[in-house]
């Protein structure tokens, strides 16, 4: 099972238990999450065409210009459980070897549809490390997201979903100190949608 399909069966249940933990223990310096296998491609990274990429300016706690490219990362998108939105998840090379996770909560966003300005809410983690989370959708925005239809599977609808973007406040550590920013971010990933019974 590649990183971030591992890291989505269970772990966005484990982010918010985290991180109602670490808001009720906040003596505790860092956060440790599971760790998985090197981000690397198991059947042709994200996007499997080689197209898919993440880059994002990161300082702070984290100073780092992300540059990840279709092998390099793994990539998994759906309808956020509320159905307020959708959420992108990747998966790449972080600090000291380690997998980081960027996960992009994106209000208002639809399946198909093209935005511009839509509110969105960023959790960045490292495997073994820490969590930084804005905590609310008003820290960032997604100035434009396009979605393309690809190739699916029977009972499965995907798409090609860019989007860029910039936060305009810090994401804070979910336990000890920290904050980052990150002051701008594109990406392209895949995202997918099961057909109701």
């Amino acid at each position: 099972m590649n990183a971030l399909r591992a890291f989505a069966a269970v772990p966005w249940v484990a982010v918010v238990l985290l991180a109602k933990s670490a808001q009720a223990a906040p003596a505790q310096p860092v956060i440790q999450m599971p760790t998985h296998p090197a981000a690397t491609p198991s059947r042709g990274g994200c996007l499997g065409d080689g197209t898919g990429f993440v880059r994002a300016r990161i300082r702070g706690a984290l100073d780092m210009d992300l540059s990840w490219k279709d092998a390099q990362l793994e990539c998994s998108g759906e309808a956020r459980p509320d159905g307020s939105g959708l959420r992108m998840g990747f998966a790449g090379p972080g600090p000291g070897g380690r997998v980081m996770h960027l996960v992009f909560g994106v209000r208002a966003a639809r399946e198909g549809r093209p935005g511009r300005e839509l509110p969105t809410n960023l959790t960045v983690l490292i495997d073994g490390g820490r969590i930084f989370a804005t905590r609310g959708e008003d820290k960032c925005t997604m100035d434009q997201l396009t979605q393309r239809p690809l190739p699916g599977q029977p009972g499965l609808r995907a798409w090609r979903i860019e989007g860029r973007g910039f936060c305009v406040a810090p994401a804070a550590a979910l336990a000890g100190a920290g904050r980052i920013v990150v002051s701008r971010f594109d990406f392209a990933g895949r995202i997918e949608f099961k057909d109701s019974p």
